[in-house]
Formats: structure tokens, C-alpha cells, sequence
């Protein structure tokens, strides 16, 4: 009595025969045993998209979120989170085995390599001299949409480092900022209460940037009922804004190759 779907074939085969096989294998078995009658042309590279649509270790933009199967290093599949049979020849040469790009491996180096490239970014940026990292919060500001910005004159700017205006609507807000270039201090809530001091009844917005990181009594007057509003951004939004809008950012498109070998085999030439 043939199986209800193509999924209760393959899984039921690959338990009936106890180890790995090869996507041919499987299909061969689905037939002899009949757990599957198909009622289309190209029978086998059905049953290669099912198994390869759901098995961990084979990444392409149409895989299904959801795996049963896992590919083995010699490029057959097995029943995902089943022990294998101790006798299965595994190859070992890397040259001729599958290389799974987008592994659980990869992932977990490029997220550590975005956490080193980000901490470079700030280290550098707490480098920069004062004055700089006004222009650089200037032009940060610019890229992100704020028209007609100015950078005060250094040292006399009363507490603003700069002031322009953001579309808001058939609006603009006018908009200050201030900026510290901190290595280390935690930018407090008398930081965000003096500059609002600064801008109240001039400005309908505050911006403060930090290399650094803001306390949470900051973070609390920082949206105040009745008072100005400071939007802060600490060095880690910092990075994101430049990541986002590619300030400052180059981005490398390296190829990500994905192994259709066996869909391949499959297909009419």
C-alpha cells in the first residue's frame, strides 16, 4: 500500500534500510517497495527537491524551514538526528566531500567577525579628535535624511555642536546636536538634562551621539512629557547607521556556493 505523501516514502526507506542513501538509492527503493506512485515525468528529481528542500546542511533560498533529513559528508542523506550505523564509510577527503558553505560553522564565524568589525569601527572613531567627530556627526546626520546642516563654532557653541533641519510631513523640525567623543565615561542623565537646557524653546529636537554608552537614568529623562526629546545614539547605533547606510562602509560581495551535484544528476540532459 503506497505512503500518503513523498516524505512518509523517503522517511519510511531510509528506516527500513537502516543507513544513508543516495537520492537514486532512495527513489529505487521507494519503487520496488511501492510507497509511492508518482504520476509525473521527472519522478526522481521530485523526490531530489523534497529531500533536498528539507535537509540540514543543504542551504539555497527555496529551502522549507523545516528538516528531516541531514546530508553526510559522502552525499547521502540520512534521517536528521538519527545515529548512523557504525559500518557507513565516511569520506574524509576534503577535497572530494560535500563543503556545505552556509554550515552552522560559517554563521557562527560571520557573526563573530560583524562583532570584531563593529568594535574596530568604534575604537577608531574614539581615536578621532573632538572636533572631527562633530563633522563626522554632522555628515552621519546629512546621510540619513537632515537637510541644511551646520556645525557651530568649536568651543563656543553653548552646548550644540550643530543644528539643521529634518522632514517631518510637509514639515521640518528644527534639530541640534551634541557630540561626545568619550573612550570611556558613561554619558549621565545631567549630560542629556544640561542639553536639553541648551536647545529648550530653539529646537523641536535634540540629537546626543556618543562613542561611549548612555546610563539608564539618561535613557529615562532622555523622553520627558512637555520637554524637548533627545534621540540618543550611543557608538553601537552609531555603527549600525553607518552599516545601514553604507557611510564609511564598503561592502565585499564574496559568491556563496551551494551543492546541487545530486539535483543535478537528477535532471534530463
Amino acid at each position: 500500500m503506497p505512503k500518503t505523501t513523498i516524505k512518509e516514502a523517503i522517511i519510511a526507506v531510509l528506516t527500513r534500510v537502516g543507513k544513508p542513501l543516495s537520492i537514486k538509492e532512495i527513489y529505487a527503493k521507494i519503487i520496488e517497495w511501492d510507497y509511492y506512485r508518482f504520476r509525473a515525468e521527472r519522478p526522481e528529481g521530485i523526490v531530489a527537491v523534497e529531500i533536498r528542500r528539507h535537509a540540514k546542511g543543504v542551504e539555497f533560498p527555496t529551502a522549507h524551514p523545516n528538516k528531516y533529513y541531514q546530508i553526510q559528508p559522502d552525499g547521502r542523506f540520512w534521517l536528521l538526528d538519527e545515529s548512523i550505523e557504525p559500518d557507513v564509510p565516511v569520506n574524509t577527503n576534503p577535497t572530494n566531500g560535500i563543503i556545505h558553505p552556509i554550515s552552522e560553522t560559517i554563521k557562527r564565524q560571520h557573526q563573530q567577525y560583524i562583532a570584531e568589525f563593529k568594535l574596530q569601527i568604534i575604537s577608531q572613531l574614539k581615536e578621532i579628535d573632538p572636533q572631527t567627530f562633530e563633522a563626522f556627526s554632522k555628515k552621519l546626520l546629512e546621510v540619513y535624511g537632515f537637510k541644511d546642516m551646520q556645525v557651530t563654532q568649536y568651543s563656543k557653541d553653548g552646548g550644540i555642536d550643530g543644528y539643521g533641519k529634518l522632514k517631518v510631513g510637509i514639515t521640518h523640525l528644527n534639530v541640534a546636536f551634541q557630540s561626545k567623543r568619550w573612550k570611556q565615561n558613561t554619558v549621565s542623565k545631567k549630560e542629556i538634562q544640561s542639553f536639553r537646557g541648551d536647545i529648550q524653546g530653539k529646537f523641536e529636537q535634540g540629537i546626543y551621539f556618543t562613542t561611549s554608552i548612555f546610563s539608564k537614568d539618561a535613557k529615562t529623562v532622555s523622553i520627558q512629557k512637555g520637554a524637548v526629546p533627545i534621540i540618543l545614539i550611543d557608538g553601537a547605533t552609531i555603527i549600525d547607521i553607518m552599516v545601514d547606510k553604507k557611510f564609511g562602509i564598503e561592502v565585499e560581495n564574496l559568491p556563496i556556493y551551494v551543492n546541487a551535484l545530486d539535483r543535478a544528476l537528477t535532471e534530463e540532459l
